[in-house]
């Protein structure tokens, strides 16, 4: 599967139907009884957020007694987390068996390239929905892979659709404005579905309510239709009441960061049209659900001395919401910040964020091929900084040093990707020395 064109690591291509024809994977899923169409689906855009709000309308609907679809992407460590069934990954046998499966229908819609062969992606996409289908689920929450109007998964009939933040990224793919990036995204709103929102600036709601009005879609906005409110926190979690449209919720959310709270009330507001649409879920299936959610990589602690936070903002918007939280949530002496991310990302408005933050930035790449080297990022941009950078290709060898030279009263932040993170993670684990894993 990932001999094929991967676009996950070529950065750059052009984001039109020439290179993401969706009547390729209409192609390949026809043979296999149009497995997309068999389940009841919740699909999610968005630039930030996705993948969090995606797992917890999983994690609701699990707790509801619902046997439960989730596919999101990237994942940390094996391809295989990104499907999960009830909260289970994907067996090798299973995800072997599949693959084995679809080769002879992929060659067959490659060999005759009418629109274009397929890519890894569509491919992995199209394992997804059989496996779905296979395993007779009740519902299948789709995280779009890269914009939504061209992503493989929109070849679903989605009951709801949901598009989280939007923000800029991706830029040179999807659109140089939110405007350009908000149309895009709105790509995955069908005729006559249920959307909802989270709070976005105007120039991407008017782009949103023109494609509801267009598509015949109702739209419901988290921050207006359904309020939240903090109320309370600590390391390990963090409290919130949300106001919707059926009653207030008192949820526990063990995941950090402001941004998390929009999450979970944009997850409840979907979660409420479900129930609107004949789903059963109690108000102790949405508590249950929150409280037992899992979500590594995002503002995770893997040690407490010094401490050691891991989360793979990639963009200036979710940077300067990283760096608004570790400055709220942590006291510390010193921060060490160990930086690596693609080579198609925003280095600047990173960077720009990253430091009022850092007192020493270690620079290192990840071993993913769209991770950008050291030195571009460092001749790119970090050399501007007036703080101490050192480079240090290898995550590993980065956290090692960083490890050693913090004191307990120090903070050290991995960031900029998901991939350094899971490098970092990998190296934790390893080494034996995390104290916390949240």
């Amino acid at each position: 599967i990932l001999s094929f064109t991967d676009y996950e690591k070529i950065p750059g291509i052009a984001y039109t139907s020439a290179n993401y024809d969706l009547r390729r994977m209409e192609k390949l899923l026809l043979p296999l009884g149009n497995p997309h169409l068999e389940t009841r689906t919740v699909h999610i855009a968005g630039t930030k957020g996705k993948g969090s709000t995606a797992a917890m309308i999983s994690q609701v609907l699990i707790a509801a007694g619902y046997k439960t679809g989730l596919f999101t992407s990237p994942h940390l460590h094996t391809l295989r987390e990104r499907i999960r069934t009830s909260g289970a990954m994907i067996s090798e046998a299973d995800f072997a068996a599949l693959v084995t499966k679809l080769k002879p229908i992929v060659e067959k819609v490659n060999r005759e390239a009418a629109y274009g062969e397929l890519t890894t992606f569509e491919i992995l996409t199209a394992v997804v929905f059989a496996y779905f289908k296979s395993s007779r689920l009740d519902f299948q929450v789709l995280e779009v892979g890269l914009g939504g109007r061209l992503d493989a998964t929109n070849v679903a009939q989605a009951n709801v659709c949901v598009i989280t933040s939007l923000s800029l990224d991706h830029t040179e793919i999807l659109g140089d404005t939110l405007a350009k990036i908000a149309a895009e995204k709105a790509g995955i709103i069908k005729p006559g579905c249920i959307v909802v929102s989270s709070p976005q600036v105007d120039e991407a709601v008017k782009v949103i309510r023109q494609v509801c009005q267009k598509q015949g879609a109702r739209l419901i906005q988290v921050g207006e239709d359904i309020t939240w409110q903090k109320t309370g926190g600590d390391l390990h979690l963090q409290t919130l009441t949300v106001k919707g449209k059926a009653g207030n919720y008192d949820l526990a959310v063990p995941l950090l960061g402001d941004h998390q709270l929009e999450n979970a009330a944009t997850a409840l507001a979907a979660l409420e049209v479900l129930v609107c649409l004949g789903a059963k879920i109690s108000a102790q299936d949405v508590v249950q659900g929150f409280s037992q959610l899992s979500w590594p990589g995002r503002l995770q602690i893997l040690k407490r001395e010094p401490m050691l936070v891991v989360d793979g903002a990639h963009n200036a918007y979710s940077m300067s919401k990283l760096v608004e939280a570790i400055k709220k949530l942590f006291h510390f002496n010193r921060c060490f910040v160990i930086f690596g991310t693609s080579c198609d990302k925003d280095i600047p408005g990173m960077a720009k964020e990253l430091k009022s933050l850092a007192d020493n930035i270690i620079i290192a790449s990840s071993s993913h091929p769209r991770a950008a080297s050291a030195s571009i990022i460092l001749v790119g941009e970090f050399a501007k900084l007036d703080i101490k950078v050192d480079i240090i290709e290898n995550v590993s060898t980065a956290l090692s040093k960083a490890l050693a030279a913090a004191q307990k009263t120090d903070l050290i932040l991995v960031t900029g990707s998901l991939f350094v993170v899971a490098e970092a993670i990998d190296y934790v684990i390893k080494a034996g020395t995390a104290d916390v894993s949240r």
